[in-house]
């Protein structure tokens, strides 16, 4: 069984939340985009955990963590996650943790250049987190990245970085006048982390197919959302990578192979961290209590989240864009004090109402069509069955799903494992 679980909409939905739940049933968790340029928090009887770089089901003992080579890796962020949770009673080994020799390094001058660029753009910035991510992605494609496998030859790895820094600080230099980098520091960085992480260096696609032949339980763990995906998303304000569940089995290291099951993950409400549109935003008091009822902020930056109601236009889309064939929502308790709740039923633009998510460059001139339906008003975060759950929560969650033409499977109802209902 190989499954997908992705983000439906701009990220921040609480997939790894969900990942360390389903991950007891997985025999395998693979992360396979992106960098530690978002964050996977998880509650459970150990304490609270962010996870950057590494897979949500680090946290279970009994879970091998694959990070496939479709991922960019900030070496030093990575030593220090793996430190911080060896801190808290973890366990990570070469037997729980494999890390793709064809992943790519984020190295500190694509830090450095990604702030460089935001700085330069001022208020037309695309929102990036800072952390080296984009500029990475670009040396990837323009043949100019270290993979993690090159860290075994440091020798070669040097003569080959040297052509690199040769070239990056012509950029540096003359489009940003910042000092040029150095071969020795580079160097050093590199050889300071990287030789704490190469035990867990090797051909994860290897061991991948593997178990797969062997039927173990796969689980492929996406970061962001469909609505961040570079070639789906609402570009140019996406990440670097492909987000979707399609891209799983490639940026894994087993695109041989399809997935079986794609479960899209989508809050009970929308948030955004960033910069671009966000159709049916909240602003002001509204936008406040909302935020504050769901403590929205980002869990890599801390960026407070822009909040507003469920949007099904671009849920629908998100939908569409991971296949899911399941659908969990997350965060229902957070809408427990609201007496009153709104729906974004469709866009209106240009005079006219839409209901098919549009042209990326067509979304700041759409505005929200909301529709009001009655709240709950009471706590439900002890509720553990389909009966706990008051009347109005349950027309709730069958109004989203009659608007979607999905059926939700799973619902949070708190940041702890067992805060959830199968319906």
């Amino acid at each position: 069984m190989i499954t997908a679980i992705s983000g439906i909409n701009w990220g921040d939905e609480g997939k790894g939340r969900m990942v360390d739940l389903l991950s007891e049933d997985y025999d395998v968790v693979v992360r396979y985009q992106g960098g530690n340029n978002a964050g996977h928090t998880v509650v459970n009887e150990k304490g609270k955990f962010i996870l950057n770089l590494l897979p949500s089901g680090i946290l279970r003992e009994n879970v091998v963590n694959v990070m496939g080579n479709g991922m960019v890796v900030d070496i030093k962020h990575l030593v220090e996650e793996m430190a911080r949770l060896k801190e808290k009673g973890i366990k990570i080994s070469p037997e729980n943790l494999k890390i793709s020799d064809k992943a790519v390094i984020c190295m500190p001058y694509n830090v450095m250049q990604d702030c460089l660029e935001e700085n330069r753009l001022a208020d037309k910035k695309y929102g990036s987190t800072r952390r080296g991510i984009g500029p990475i992605y670009g040396d990837k494609y323009m043949k100019k990245a270290i993979r993690m496998g090159e860290l075994f030859d440091l020798d070669l790895l040097e003569s080959r970085l040297s052509d690199i820094l040769d070239w990056k600080n012509l950029t540096l230099v003359n489009v940003y006048g910042a000092i040029p980098v150095t071969l020795s520091e580079t160097m050093a960085h590199l050889k300071k982390y990287g030789e704490q992480l190469l035990p867990f260096i090797c051909d994860t696609s290897l061991y991948l197919e593997k178990a797969a032949k062997e039927n173990k339980k796969i689980m492929f763990e996406a970061q962001l959302g469909a609505l961040r995906d570079i070639d789906f998303g609402i570009y140019p304000y996406t990440s670097s990578s492909n987000t979707i569940a399609a891209y799983a089995p490639i940026g894994g290291g087993i695109p041989n192979y399809k997935i079986d099951k794609s479960i899209g993950i989508m809050k009970a409400y929308s948030t955004c961290v960033g910069e671009g549109p966000f159709t049916a935003e909240y602003f002001g008091e509204k936008a406040d209590a909302l935020r504050e009822a769901g403590g929205e902020y980002g869990a890599a930056t801390g960026r407070p989240r822009r909040v507003g109601p469920f949007d099904v236009v671009a849920s629908k889309y998100g939908i569409r864009m991971q296949g899911a064939d399941e659908i969990a929502l997350t965060k229902l308790d957070v809408l427990s004090s609201f007496p009153e709740l709104e729906i974004c039923v469709a866009y209106s633009l240009d005079g006219e109402e839409i209901t098919d998510f549009p042209f990326s460059q067509k979304l700041p001139l759409c505005k929200p069509v909301l529709k009001k339906v009655k709240g709950w008003n009471t706590d439900i975060g002890g509720c553990r069955k389909k009966e706990d759950l008051p009347v109005e929560a349950l027309n709730y969650i069958e109004t989203l799903e009659n608007l979607l033409g999905a059926k939700i499977k799973y619902v949070s109802v708190g940041a702890e494992r067992e805060a959830y209902i199968v319906l």
